[in-house]
């Protein structure tokens, strides 16, 4: 019977005359092969699908016995082609054999060149439509062919082959799916028919202990894959195949033997097992050496793995195999073999057990991989804002990339932080380096600025203290930082820098610059100071902060990615027209689209600003000084803004809650009091003073003459807050403006 590979790659050129390949496995002989092709259906075939030339060889075969170091997969040629002995039968590691070819290693990665070795039969030995093979057992010496003891050897050496390649096959694999791939993959049709992988569910990681009972699934099972007609199987095999015993009248193979493949081709093993403590399976298990399937313990485990249903082949066709990693039994593993194919030997358990264990510390390092992956995942994102504020005049956009996906982690940061004035903070850092370090450094960072941005300090102080803070976390730990501090209402923004690259300004015209802002020295130098730039902010424009990532990778320098990246932003804006910016989400993903394929070297991080600022004409401010007429002059202030706006419907709500707020500043100030109203979606009021006590909400009782100011400012504002300054302190609330049908 032919058998038949999982991939369907092309075929490999077999050797004139029947020499050895690197394993030492045969080749089928050029005259043997014609024969066949010569008897296929179609061209004077005899009926039933039987040649003349496939009686001879299966006559050659009866009498000169299997060779070669494994035991010949169903489908292999007679005896003078000796089984395969490499991963996935004749391919480089990590490949499947052709469809119908000989098994046998070919050069490729992993392999040495084809060699002949002692012991081979000479070139051209064997060949003839009969095909007289090399000696498989006891008996006397084959002409042309080798000694039983030089034939015992290459079969051990096959053996070592195979167990080679298939490992480096296994080890290739960095993730659960390839591993286990690599195993069905380096076994089938080499090593068995046919392969059932089961795996704990859920893998245990670590030191993990498992809680419940132990659950095993299956993973993944591989078999070998039928053909429709002889036609094609008979141009692909090689010569002296037993084509009788392969197919019937009909041309279909006959799979009925093999265990795997029901009905309509389906599996029809448990797909889940659990495990019974004290039971048969588990003491094989616990046992951890591969054991045949006739054997007592493996007689009584297979049912309980692969169900009640599932038939079992007769003799040593079977061999389950437990997948123990550094700790525990993490699996098992069914090798099977079809009845026309020799059973398993006593030294194909050794195997069973190379490949088990092989197999099984992979799974525990691909495990631990993922886990890590996972972590560092869900740090990275975690130590990045879910999403961004939206205060009031001004628009954000961010985003951010990782190096690569298999090193997800890195030190780039963005945030943007509220302050008090409606004022924001945009800040965009990359700590060195890109590892688990690296992130919860940027973490420690990114928290640290955003303690001081609420503090309202001067960006240069900001990043004064970032440096020292990173200077306490270690003598390596080096970050670059911008920080800039955005007014919507005085339509300016203060930059100060420590080693990042400078922002680009897009205006409204279409015209990006690349700000010029003091480069300073990056955070953890330490001693150095930090200078700080005030700069127009025009209404439309647009501000991108980013890391060095999109502008530097070792195919370009720093100062050559910024001049593209400005002119890319120049090109964008004149698409949109002068006189409407470019949507902020689009210009984030266009200039990510100026990435080129060697351009990913770093992680980036990028955070985009639409100053849209807030008319003179909708803000008023006053003075008050800290005596008993301030409330009621705060009063009559906001009563007269409001009707300039129009806004007379929210007096009385305004008057009693600047009233309440005013007063409480009064009480504990020395210096004048401001109050500033703000008109844009919502109403907002902000009373300063320079005391830095936090006013705090609390329940006054019956008898309590004061204390409900607050009470009455988060009963009937939108929002209220209060920020502490290094002057003192901002208490402000929001109310929500009219709409036109309440206008009416």
């Amino acid at each position: 019977m032919t058998e038949y590979p999982t991939s369907q790659e092309g075929p490999q050129p077999v050797a004139s005359g029947g020499g050895t390949d690197e394993a030492g496995h045969g080749k089928a002989p050029i005259a043997a092969a014609e024969a066949v092709r010569t008897h296929a259906p179609g061209t004077g075939a005899e009926p039933g699908g039987m040649t003349a030339a496939a009686s001879d060889a299966r006559a050659a075969r009866s009498a000169a016995g299997t060779g070669g170091g494994l035991p010949r997969p169903r489908g292999a040629a007679s005896a003078d082609v000796p089984a395969a002995a490499d991963s996935g039968a004749g391919q480089v590691p990590g490949q499947s054999p052709v469809q119908g070819q000989i098994p046998g290693p070919g050069p490729g990665p992993g392999h040495d060149n084809a060699r002949p070795r002692d012991g081979d039969a000479p070139a051209g030995a064997g060949s003839g439509s009969g095909g007289a093979g090399r000696h498989g057992g006891g008996g006397p010496a084959i002409p042309g062919g080798s000694t039983p003891e030089a034939t015992a050897a290459r079969r051990e050496g096959d053996r070592l082959r195979f167990v080679g390649a298939a490992t480096r096959r296994i080890a290739r694999g960095i993730d659960l799916d390839e591993i286990v791939l690599g195993l069905c993959r380096a076994t089938v049709p080499t090593f068995s028919d046919a392969i059932l992988v089961y795996l704990r569910d859920p893998l245990p990681v670590g030191d993990e202990r498992p809680v419940g009972p132990v659950v095993l699934r299956l993973r993944r099972t591989d078999r070998l894959r039928p053909i429709d007609d002889l036609t094609d199987m008979s141009s692909t095999i090689g010569a002296g195949m037993d084509l009788a015993g392969a197919a019937g009248a009909t041309g279909e193979l006959d799979f009925s033997q093999l265990p795997l493949v029901g009905p309509q081709g389906d599996l029809p093993a448990a797909e889940l097992c659990e495990i019974r403590p004290g039971g048969a399976l588990a003491e094989v298990l616990r046992g951890v050496r591969p054991v045949f399937g006739s054997s007592a313990a493996a007689r009584a485990a297979l049912p309980e793995l692969l169900g009640l249903d599932h038939p079992l082949p007769r003799g040593n066709r079977a061999v389950l195999a437990p997948l123990r990693g550094r700790r525990r039994v993490i699996g098992a593993a069914v090798f099977l073999r079809s009845p026309e194919r020799p059973a398993f030997e006593q030294n194909d358990l050794l195997v069973a057990a190379q490949l088990a264990t092989h197999t099984a510390l992979g799974i525990d390092k691909a495990v631990l991989y993922g886990r890590e992956a996972y972590i560092a995942d869900e740090l990275q994102r975690t130590m990045l804002p879910d999403s961004l504020p939206q205060p009031t005049g001004v628009r954000l956009a961010s985003r951010y990339l990782p190096a690569a996906e298999t090193a997800r982690v890195g030190g780039d940061w963005y945030d943007a932080i509220p302050l008090p004035g409606s004022r924001v903070a945009l800040v965009v850092g990359d700590v060195m380096g890109h590892s688990m370090t690296s992130a919860a450094i940027m973490g420690q960072l990114r928290t640290t600025a955003q303690t001081l941005a609420q503090l309202d300090l001067p960006p240069a102080e900001v990043l004064h203290h970032l440096d020292e803070q990173a200077q306490r976390l270690g003598s390596d730990r080096m970050a670059t930082c911008l920080y800039a501090v955005y007014d919507p209402v005085a339509h300016r923004i203060t930059i100060a820098n420590a080693g990042h690259p400078p922002p680009v300004l897009l205006h409204l015209g279409g015209r990006a610059e690349v700000l010029r802002v003091p480069p300073g020295a990056p955070i953890g130098v330490g001693g150095v100071d930090f200078e700080a730039v005030e700069l127009d902010a025009p209404a439309g424009g647009t501000l991108l902060l980013y890391t060095d990532g999109l502008v530097e990778s070792r195919l370009r320098d720093v100062w050559t990615g910024i001049e593209q990246l400005r002119e890319r932003l120049a090109t964008t804006a004149q698409l949109t027209g002068l006189d409407h910016p470019p949507p902020l989400e689009a210009l984030c993903d266009d200039v990510l689209d100026m990435l080129g394929p060697g351009d990913r070297d770093d992680d980036i991080a990028l955070l985009a600003a639409r100053f849209d600022g807030i008319a003179p004409s909708d803000v008023a401010y006053w003075f008050l000084d800290p005596e008993e007429t301030a409330p009621g002059r705060a009063r009559r202030f906001a009563r007269r803004a409001l009707t300039r706006w129009g806004l007379e419907e929210l007096s009385d709500s305004l008057e009693l809650l600047v009233s309440e707020v005013v007063t409480n500043a009064v009480r504990y100030a020395e210096r004048p009091v401001t109050l500033r109203l703000l008109r844009t979606d919502v109403l907002r009021c902000e009373v300063g003073d320079d005391s830095p006590q936090l006013p705090r909400q609390r329940r006054a009782r019956d008898t309590d003459e004061g204390g409900r100011g607050l009470f009455l400012v988060n009963r009937m504002a939108r929002r209220w807050g209060a920020t502490r300054l290094s002057s003192g302190k901002v208490v402000w609330f929001e109310l929500s403006l009219p709409t036109t049908a309440e206008r009416r």
